[in-house]
């Protein structure tokens, strides 16, 4: 096995979400996720959607698809509407892997979100270039992390990484996030709960953040 395949294969095995536990991998089976409730079928906002980040690098735009993964874009609009993403680090920085990031500034903010899990969606789509998907650390356990892709990831695909949508415009300022870092922030994530952007701020500074991401008019 070449190195560049093992360094990824460490980055999917610890592609984590808001709990500590490592990402599910091809030795553990993904329960087929379960079917919409009615409820939830009729849940606000079916149709696509816009969001616009404006960061410290600059802007990007993401397109939502609900009927790609209706739960995951569903709970993406309500950290958008809630501004939970404002200030929020990109903390894992993997060139050639993806951007990592939903993890609030304010540790008060963050346990709360930390518990509000949603079930798994089908995966209907690939995880390729520019498509954002949440993280998570086993089957129904996606809270408030996401992950854009930087590259055809086809192999989260067996892993229950549904993506919800994709950027469509910025995605080079996506690719110029600062990644002094790489990975490593992502191994104090109990840190980071506990603390938030405090932790962050004080043993890896200059990390890029967001501003502001709010819904867009199409």
């Amino acid at each position: 096995m070449k190195c560049r395949d093992i360094v990824l294969m460490v980055a999917l095995i610890s592609l984590v979400g808001c709990n500590s536990g490592p990402a599910t991998n091809g030795n553990i089976a993904i329960p087929k996720a379960p079917a919409l409730t009615e409820t939830e079928t009729s849940a606000e906002g079916t149709d696509t959607y816009r969001v616009e980040f404006q960061t410290t690098a600059g802007d990007f735009v993401v397109e939502v698809h609900p009927d790609w993964a209706p739960r995951g874009a569903e709970r993406f609009r309500e950290l958008v509407q809630a501004d939970f993403l404002a200030d929020c680090r990109f903390f894992r920085v993997i060139k050639d892997f993806m951007v990592q990031f939903g993890i609030h500034g304010d540790p008060t903010v963050s346990t709360v979100w930390k518990e509000k899990t949603i079930m798994d969606d089908p995966v209907k789509k690939s995880n390729k270039r520019g498509y954002v998907t949440f993280a998570t650390s086993g089957p129904d356990s996606r809270t408030s992390q996401i992950f854009i892709n930087y590259k055809d990831n086809r192999q989260l695909d067996d892993n229950g990484f549904s993506p919800i949508g994709q950027v469509i415009s910025g995605m080079d300022v996506v690719d110029n996030l600062n990644d002094n870092y790489g990975g490593t922030p992502s191994d104090f994530q109990p840190q980071i709960q506990d603390q938030g952007n405090a932790f962050l701020d004080a043993k890896f500074p200059g990390l890029d953040f967001i501003k502001t991401a709010k819904i867009i008019e199409p």
